[in-house]
């Protein structure tokens, strides 16, 4: 269960409350900056289905590349989880050539700031998306077998309260697709 992933992307109304927490009672990895382009294969249009399921991400983070392959599932048009494969490459502008060849269109970039803390089973990354604004991205990083997501998600919102972040609107669409359908995205207080 390895290529599972169950995250939460969030605004909050208290991002230095969520800061000073973390800083106080987690242990900080790293701030880097990100930048992710998404392609989408000519001969299946990611993007023609609502809600999108799958995303394919180019990544470069601070020199340091992956590809990353996302397949999310949704129960009542919200996300729950995906499958996600990812690996590293050495050569970024070699993946780029080989997309353009099999006709892949880098259809947006996203361009972020990140800082990232593990606090118990999760890691929470502030991100700074240029464009965008300010967001809250919160994994679970714990093992995933035999765990509910929906019960996971729960957990996270919770977390987000009980450290002080006032007021917290998701969106199951993530970055990309604000970027490619601003007028689509939603936000459900949680």
């Amino acid at each position: 269960m390895n290529d599972i992933e169950i995250e939460i992307q969030v605004k909050i109304e208290n991002a230095k409350a969520l800061a000073d927490f973390l800083n106080k009672n987690a242990k900080f990895k790293y701030e880097d900056h990100q930048i992710d382009e998404y392609f989408s294969p000519a001969h299946r249009d990611f993007t023609a289905t609502r809600p999108i399921k799958e995303w394919l991400r180019l990544r470069d983070s601070n020199g340091k590349y992956s590809i990353t392959y996302k397949n999310w599932y949704y129960e009542d048009g919200r996300s729950t989880h995906c499958d996600e494969y990812e690996s590293a490459i050495d050569d970024i502008l070699q993946v780029r050539k080989m997309f353009e060849v099999l006709n892949f269109k880098n259809i947006t970039t996203v361009d972020k700031i990140r800082k990232c803390w593990d606090f118990k089973d999760y890691e929470v990354s502030m991100d700074s998306i240029k464009g965008l604004g300010d967001f809250v991205e919160v994994e679970y990083k714990a093992s995933k077998d035999n765990v509910d997501p929906k019960k996971v998600l729960a957990e996270m919102t919770q977390f987000l309260k009980d450290a002080g972040c006032g007021k917290i609107e998701r969106n199951y669409v993530g970055y990309p697709f604000q970027f490619l359908f601003p007028n689509e995205v939603k936000f459900e207080e949680q």
